[in-house]
C-alpha cells in the first residue's frame, strides 16, 4: 500500500465543512487554534494573513491557497490592525454554505474548508508539514485542487437534489488533494519519508515496506527490492529518508502500534504481532525508548485525552 493512501485511510476524516465567505471592507475574521485542519482560498479580492508561525503577515490575492495544520491560530483582513470577528460567530446561510463579514467596501471572496480527523493518525504527514502551508494550484496536482474548488462551486450554486451531500463529499476529496499537493512540494527538495517516496530508486522498497510491516525486514532484502547494493541502498535511505532503514521502519511500526492501541481493543500482544514484535514485552521495551511510557499508559492517556475533547 501507498503509505499516503495508508495515512489518510488511517486518518479517518470525519466531518468536513465547506463555506463560501464574502467579506467587505472594512473586515477581519479571527481563525482560533482548532482541533482541525483548515484549507482556504482567496477566489477574488485580496487580504492579509497573520499568524505567530509567519512572523511578517503575508499579503494573498486571489488564487492564493494555503493548508492550516490544526492547532494554529491565525486571522485574514482586509487591511492590518482591523478588529477581529470570531470565526465561529459567523452565520452560515444554507443552502450552499455562504457567510458575509464587514462592511459595504470592496469585497473578497474566500473559500474555507475544514477538516477533523484523528490527530495521532494524521502525526507522521502533519509533522513534515510547516503549520500553514501554500499550495501551488499552478502545478499538476494543484490545477486538480482548483478543478474541485470550481466544482464545489458549481455544485453550490445549482443547488439541485442532493447539492448538501455532494458537497460535503467533494470537500472531503478537497483535503485529499491538498495532501497530495502538499506531498509533492514537500518531496522536491526536504528530508523525510514523502522526500524518500519520490525517490525513484527508493520508491519500490518503500511502498513493499509499508504494506507489510509486521515483516522481519532486513536492510539486505529492502537493498534487493530496491534493486541496489545493501551499502548504496543504506546511504541513499539516510540521505533522503534522514534515518536508517531499520530506524525508519521502528518509527512506522511505533505509529502504526499508537493507532492501534488508541483505535482497538487488541491486547499489547495482539499489537505486537500485528506490527512487527514476536511479543508484547519486545514491544513494550521499543515503546518505552522511543515514546518514554509503556503501552498501556500511552492507550490510558489517549482514552482520557478523548474523553476529554483533546483527542
Amino acid at each position: 500500500m501507498d503509505p499516503v493512501d495508508d495515512l489518510l485511510t488511517t486518518m479517518k476524516i470525519e466531518s468536513s465543512r465547506y463555506v463560501r465567505i464574502t467579506a467587505r471592507a472594512p473586515w477581519g475574521i479571527a481563525f482560533p487554534a482548532r482541533h482541525l485542519a483548515r484549507l482556504l482560498l482567496v477566489s477574488s479580492g485580496s487580504c492579509w494573513l497573520t499568524a505567530a508561525e509567519l512572523g511578517e503577515p503575508q499579503h494573498l490575492t486571489a488564487g492564493d491557497c494555503f493548508l492550516v495544520r490544526a492547532g494554529v491560530e491565525f486571522a485574514l483582513q482586509d487591511e492590518l490592525g482591523r478588529e477581529l470577528v470570531d470565526c465561529d460567530g459567523m452565520t452560515v446561510h444554507d443552502p450552499g454554505g455562504t457567510a458575509e463579514a464587514g462592511g459595504d467596501g470592496e469585497p473578497t471572496e474566500i473559500v474555507s474548508s475544514r477538516f477533523t480527523f484523528d490527530a495521532v493518525a494524521a502525526d507522521a504527514l502533519f509533522a513534515l508539514l510547516p503549520p500553514l502551508f501554500r499550495l501551488n494550484l499552478g502545478t499538476g496536482s494543484g490545477r486538480l485542487l482548483r478543478a474541485t474548488f470550481d466544482l464545489i462551486a458549481q455544485e453550490s450554486a445549482a443547488d439541485g437534489l442532493g447539492a448538501g451531500f455532494v458537497t460535503s463529499r467533494l470537500s472531503d476529496a478537497l483535503f485529499v488533494q491538498a495532501v497530495r499537493a502538499c506531498c509533492a512540494d514537500v518531496g522536491g527538495g526536504t528530508i523525510g519519508w514523502i522526500a524518500a517516496l519520490r525517490d525513484p530508486w527508493l520508491a519500490t522498497a518503500m511502498r513493499e515496506l509499508h504494506a507489510d510491516l509486521a515483516h522481519p525486514w532486513t536492510v539486505d532484502a529492502l537493498a534487493r527490492t530496491a534493486g541496489m547494493s545493501r551499502s548504496a541502498f543504506a546511504a541513499l535511505f539516510k540521505e533522503k529518508a534522514g534515518d536508517t532503514p531499520l530506524g525508519y521502519l521502528t518509527s512506522w511500526r511505533m505509529y502504526r502500534a499508537k493507532t492501534l492501541l488508541r483505535e482497538t481493543s487488541l491486547s499489547v500482544q495482539e499489537v505486537a504481532v500485528r506490527v512487527g514484535y514476536h511479543t508484547g514485552t519486545a514491544l513494550s521495551r521499543t515503546f518505552l525508548r522511543r515514546e518514554g511510557v509503556s503501552p498501556g499508559a500511552w492507550r490510558r492517556l489517549a482514552d482520557g485525552n478523548a474523553r476529554r475533547g483533546g483527542g
